[in-house]
């Protein structure tokens, strides 16, 4: 990566433990708030709300973060400084001055237009005209490239040209898509590097002219690690074999009964909350029985045990399930793949209840997603016991970054302090 080492190479660097779980939407909210999911309130890529049985993902905003913000401290230590916010995922809106983030429009006959959520409002039509639509298929899904990458890059340099934000947060997501669909370490991994740095290059050229050559402060963080992974495990299933899962059958095959199901997982890479209903005692111990000693379970956490990560939040489940660093978890229930319901052979972040990488693969021959999880080859999530499982900060200058190992909790006080907080 040539162009990053050129913009780093004589700053500083440290590694970067994400917190468990290492997974974007909670690692993001850690590295805004400084806080962890006890305080902010972000447990997972998804909520599940007990109270109207109902599942949430990747579709939550931004008031679902319970703490306050980089741009919000900034806002409250000098009103002139502005933010300007690309992408990442609970940004909407967002008390930022300059928003940009998917949102896709549904449409009532089920498919979806092309669109995104900006502040101001009308800066989309820009960015539209400038770019073309945001290329979601791009984004995520069996299509997923670098084209995604760049139109965020190239929109955010847009708006750096247009506004001059004091701070400028992108999520550049590149690197997910070759190393969970090949592994961390496949060639096609090595390439999406290459690719990127191609994108970073243009960035910084683009963002040096937007603030007419003036030195700016770069500073690079991984939100987390891929691991290889040769092992996955089906809480869902495990759960029903227990009789505590049940189904309703529909048109389209299984579906989970949320009000019915004594527990039930929602899964996210490594990680995984499970809800058990009424919060029984008897269930927890039984559900936290079940998973003790399993292949792939490193960790079965309930009630206060849960502190040990600072995951003890009311939206938190009643048992969280840790992945051993080889091992992930899939969120099928089914016994019988032709009982699968329809949503699980499509790209569907919403419907589905918990993260599905195997959405990064095609099977031609049905011209669906594969019901294969065994297919996914690199996963994260599982707290950082290892020193490949930690990742980098790095930055353009000297100085910034304190000697020894930091949390993804430490970077909004990194960042706070180049502005006096």
């Amino acid at each position: 990566m040539p162009h990053l080492s050129q913009l780093v190479g004589k700053g500083g660097q440290a590694p970067l433990v994400a917190s468990f779980p290492a997974v974007t939407w909670p690692v993001q909210a850690n590295m805004l708030t400084g806080k962890l999911a006890s305080e902010h309130g972000v447990v997972a890529n998804g909520f599940y709300w007990r109270d109207d049985a109902k599942v949430e993902m990747w579709t939550a905003s931004n008031d679902k973060i319970e703490s306050p913000q980089i741009w919000d401290l900034l806002h409250r230590h000098d009103p002139a400084l502005t933010s300007a916010v690309w992408f990442p995922m609970l940004s909407k809106k967002c008390g930022a001055d300059y928003v940009c983030m998917p949102a896709p429009i549904h449409n009532p006959d089920g498919s979806e237009s092309l669109w995104c959520y900006t502040k101001p409002v009308e800066l989309y039509g820009d960015l539209r005209d400038a770019y073309g639509h945001f290329p979601l298929q791009h984004f995520w899904g069996p299509l997923a490239n670098i084209k995604a990458t760049a139109w965020i890059a190239n929109s955010a340099a847009l708006a750096a040209q247009r506004f001059q934000p004091n701070f400028c947060y992108l999520y550049l997501p590149h690197l997910d898509y070759a190393a969970q669909r090949d592994g961390p370490d496949s060639e096609a991994a090595l390439v999406a590097l290459a690719e990127l740095d191609d994108v970073i290059g243009n960035l910084v050229r683009d963002f040096s002219d937007a603030y007419d050559g003036a030195e700016l402060l770069w500073m690079v963080a991984s939100e987390y690690v891929i691991t290889p992974v040769d092992h996955v495990t089906y809480p869902n299933r495990m759960l029903r074999e227990a009789g505590l899962l049940s189904v309703r059958e529909e048109e389209d095959g299984e579906h989970l009964d949320f009000t019915s199901s004594l527990a039930w997982a929602l899964v996210d890479h490594q990680c995984s909350h499970l809800f058990v209903k009424d919060a029984n005692p008897q269930v927890i111990e039984k559900v936290a029985t079940l998973f003790q000693g399993q292949e792939g379970i490193a960790e079965v956490l309930a009630g206060t045990e849960r502190d040990k990560y600072g995951l003890n939040h009311p939206r938190a489940g009643e048992v969280v399930l840790v992945s051993t660093a080889n091992s992930w978890q899939a969120y099928y229930w089914w016994e019988d793949d032709a009982r699968a319901p329809g949503f699980a052979r499509q790209v569907d972040i919403h419907r589905k209840p918990g993260y599905d990488p195997v959405e990064l693969h095609f099977d031609r021959e049905t011209k669906s997603i594969p019901l294969d999880a065994t297919l996914v080859k690199g996963s994260h999530g599982a707290p950082a016991t290892m020193p490949e499982q930690q990742g980098v900060l790095l930055c353009s200058q000297n100085e910034v970054i304190p000697n020894g190992a930091l949390a993804d909790t430490d970077v909004a006080g990194l960042v706070l302090r180049q502005f006096g907080i």
